[in-house]
């Protein structure tokens, strides 16, 4: 998943029902306004979904939604890994493939236990891939149940399989990032990261676009930086947009994705605060801080004028 035009990719959101139902009317409009922001892809049942909530059936769903709303206008990766042994997962990587997306990704936390040595998360890693012959697969270095972050030369060799196209990097490391840059030279792998302080620097370094919870606020402040990230002339704006989401970086984690569900309530989306995920308590003092957020980033989009 990887072109010469840098690309953001957002981690969506599952919309739900007040009685704890997915929205699936809802669910559409979040997909269009992710396409009418510029997205370039679109990452379907990964944890901002609260995939981890939702049971298998309903992961097929959301995903099969998602990709009939899409309709081919640009890639969808969706998670296909999860509890179970390797041949259990790989029986569930060739369904929600069969949904019609482009790429299955596969959490590194939930190839091998926190315990377990490189070798064997390697090993298993093969396997998985050995089962899914001619699937399209990326990574993502997912928090949860742990994270595992992969080496240069572990993602090397997985990519020189041909068969990883997508990484999500979520080591927070720039050094890392360039580690694995320098090694992975398949012109169709895209490396995504995921962490706004380096944000710049990283695309500058070589990663294909950004994949960030920051997306789910202002998903169009996102594609403007992979769009200007290189113009010397935007210099200051570019670092205006850095300083905005490094200060703002906590009240955007701060009960996720609640707050991003409000956040998009105040753009006009009909959607819920409604979570299954248990990430606490809404408070007047968090809803305050969404509110000062949206103000903070009003004054810079017409700064920007985008």
């Amino acid at each position: 998943m990887n072109n010469s035009k840098k690309g953001f990719i957002p981690v969506m959101l599952t919309p739900f029902n007040n009685d704890g139902s997915i929205d699936y009317k809802t669910l559409t409009d979040l997909t269009e306004l992710y396409l009418k922001s510029g997205v370039t892809g679109l990452f379907a049942n990964c944890l901002s979904s609260e995939m981890f909530e939702l049971s298998e059936t309903e992961r097929l769903q959301v995903t099969k939604h998602v990709v009939d709303v899409v309709a081919g206008q640009v890639p969808i990766v969706a998670t296909g890994t999860f509890e179970g042994t390797i041949a259990e997962q790989a029986d569930f990587t060739k369904k929600i493939y069969g949904t019609g997306i482009d790429a299955v990704i596969l959490i590194s936390g939930l190839l091998a236990k926190e315990t377990d040595s490189d070798a064997v998360f390697v090993d298993n890693v093969h396997q998985l891939l050995d089962l899914t012959p001619g699937i399209p697969t990326g990574f993502y270095e997912c928090p949860v149940p742990y994270k595992r972050v992969l080496t240069a030369a572990q993602l090397e060799d997985f990519v020189n399989t041909g068969r990883v196209i997508y990484h999500k990097d979520t080591s927070l490391d720039i050094n890392q990032i360039k580690a694995k840059l320098s090694v992975v030279k398949n012109p169709d792998f895209g490396l995504y990261d995921a962490y706004m302080v380096h944000a710049i620097e990283s695309l500058k370094a070589g990663s294909a676009g950004l994949s960030c919870i920051q997306g789910n606020f202002f998903p169009e402040l996102i594609v403007w930086i992979c769009d200007n990230y290189n113009d010397a002339s935007k210099a200051d704006e570019l670092a205006a947009v850095q300083r905005f989401l490094e200060s703002n970086m906590g009240v955007m984690h701060d009960v996720y994705p609640v707050v991003a569900k409000y956040a998009l309530q105040k753009r006009g989306l009909p959607i819920s605060n409604f979570t299954r995920r248990e990430v606490g308590d809404f408070t007047p003092i968090v809803k305050y801080a969404v509110d000062q957020l949206q103000t903070e980033y009003d004054m810079l989009q017409s700064e920007l004028s985008f």
